[in-house]
């Protein structure tokens, strides 16, 4: 009995001392105690009000500013970014000074907002004044109509607008490029692009007003689908055509493509010697031919000269030159300023004269004939390129000059050649010397124009250009 109540005993003292055990290594000495951290609850930043907008102004299609209530932000790239502008530039930046300069990169050339409405004017045919710009007073962004507070266009497709107020984080303007019918808070290459092109396109009408003799003939010209310049021809003579459209014109069996310049499409249509007097239709305009006399000229040479012309051989193999020569034009106009005269010579043979040689018909003389003394100048009658410069055997040492668009001038019986083929020449620059080569009977110039490989009449050109072959205000 006693033995049983010794072994309870004993393994009560050994539980214990598990117990106390386990508490002892719980709580040893050597342990540091381990404090629990409490999880730490971000406190969110409190987001800024939007900014009351007050005012903006773009100075031109990069440049431009927005007030607000609390400052100013400017950019230089037709608001694809913005920037603070210091509260001591403001004044300067409202009044358009120079804190507001371009941005690097931005295209140097383009039309000044002042300009546009009269440029735009020539298409329509209006006056500047009628022209009428949006004025929204809501725009529809992604779906949300947003209230305008104040808008800004240029022409009647690109402007600006500016909401009551906007978020820190967003940018100040909407943008358009299609008259209001949608918007963007963003600078996207879509909008980019239709930008420069309608900078293109005033650079474009800029450039071809100023070849008119006046903004009357501009307007004329440049507001109508079709035009025809000038609308009445004679054999021998040239017409310029214009269209708003690129195309083609087919005049006497030839078709002809309309190459563009400035903001129309233009061809040259020769009036040749067989055409015949009456009206025809080249696009909504009708073309008027109108008939013309020519004068006979008689020449007496020597029978040497006149066999010249019976070497067919030489004859057909400088043709293949002349006809490679005037193969390609440059498809735009080389020059700007008015033809000139290459030499101020003796009018020995006008254009069109019915020519016999020895009393047999020989061809009509579809150039000009300027006498003049053995080696005087010849100016090039325009800016051009030199498309060829060799000694042919029947008009003996010649030129030909591209003056693009299809007309090439032709000069003939040179002493001497100053120039060669691929040769850039301005209005005036010395080409080479008068002479007597070739067919010739004594010192001259044999001078002319090919529109498409078809002779016409110098005297159209001299001291004008095509672009004002159309009567005032007509």
């Amino acid at each position: 009995m006693k033995n049983k109540k010794a072994s309870k005993l004993a393994l009560a003292g050994i539980g214990v001392l598990a117990a106390a055990t386990v508490v002892v290594i719980g709580l040893s000495p050597w342990d540091k105690a381990t404090s629990v951290p409490s999880p730490v609850v971000a406190t969110p930043a409190p987001t800024p009000p939007p900014r009351e907008a007050v005012a903006f102004h773009m100075q031109d299609w990069d440049r431009g500013w927005v007030k607000y209530a609390d400052g100013m932000v400017q950019t230089k790239d037709g608001g694809a970014t913005w920037t603070e502008v210091p509260a001591a530039e403001a004044a300067l930046v409202e009044a358009g000074g120079p804190a507001v300069s371009p941005a690097a990169g931005a295209q140097g050339a383009e039309v000044a907002p002042a300009a546009i409405p009269a440029l735009l004017s020539l298409e329509t045919g209006a006056e500047p004044a009628s022209l009428s710009l949006p004025q929204p007073t809501t725009v529809l962004l992604r779906g949300t109509e947003l209230p305008v507070k104040q808008a800004q266009f240029l022409t009647p497709q690109i402007g600006w607008a500016m909401p009551p107020s906007v978020k820190p984080e967003g940018r100040p303007l909407l943008v358009t490029v299609d008259g209001g019918a949608s918007w963007s808070d963003a600078m996207t290459e879509d909008v980019k692009a239709a930008i420069l092109g309608a900078k293109t396109h005033l650079l474009q009408l800029q450039a071809e007003a100023g070849v008119y003799a006046s903004e009357a003939d501009a307007k004329a010209v440049m507001s109508a689908g079709w035009k025809l310049i000038p609308d009445k021809a004679a054999p021998g003579d040239a017409v310029l055509v214009r269209h708003k459209e690129p195309g083609t014109v087919t005049w006497q069996g030839k078709t002809y493509t309309l190459q563009p310049y400035g903001a129309g499409y233009f061809t040259y249509l020769p009036i040749g010697m067989s055409a015949k007097p009456g009206t025809y239709p080249i696009g909504d305009q009708t073309l008027t031919v109108v008939a013309k006399k020519f004068e006979t000229q008689y020449l007496q040479v020597t029978q040497e000269m006149e066999s010249m012309k019976q070497d067919t051989a030489r004859i057909n193999a400088d043709q293949k030159l002349i006809d490679a020569a005037r193969s390609k034009s440059e498809p735009t106009f080389l020059f700007q300023g008015p033809f000139v005269k290459p030499i101020e010579g003796i009018l020995t043979t006008p254009y069109g004269y019915t020519r016999y040689v020895n009393g047999k018909f020989d061809s009509s003389h579809m150039a000009l004939d300027l006498a003049a003394k053995q080696g005087t100048p010849i100016k090039a009658t325009n800016d051009g390129i030199v498309v060829l410069a060799d000694l042919l055997y029947l008009t003996g040492n010649s030129i030909y000059i591209d003056h693009g668009m299809g007309l090439f001038s032709q000069y003939a019986h040179l002493s001497e050649l100053r120039v060669k083929a691929g040769d850039h020449v301005k209005q005036g620059d010395i080409i080479g010397l008068v002479g007597t080569t070739g067919f010739s009977t004594g010192p001259h110039l044999h001078f002319t124009f090919w529109a498409h490989n078809v002779q016409v009449n110098p005297d159209l050109f001299f001291n004008t250009t095509p672009f004002r072959w159309m009567k005032v205000g007509k």
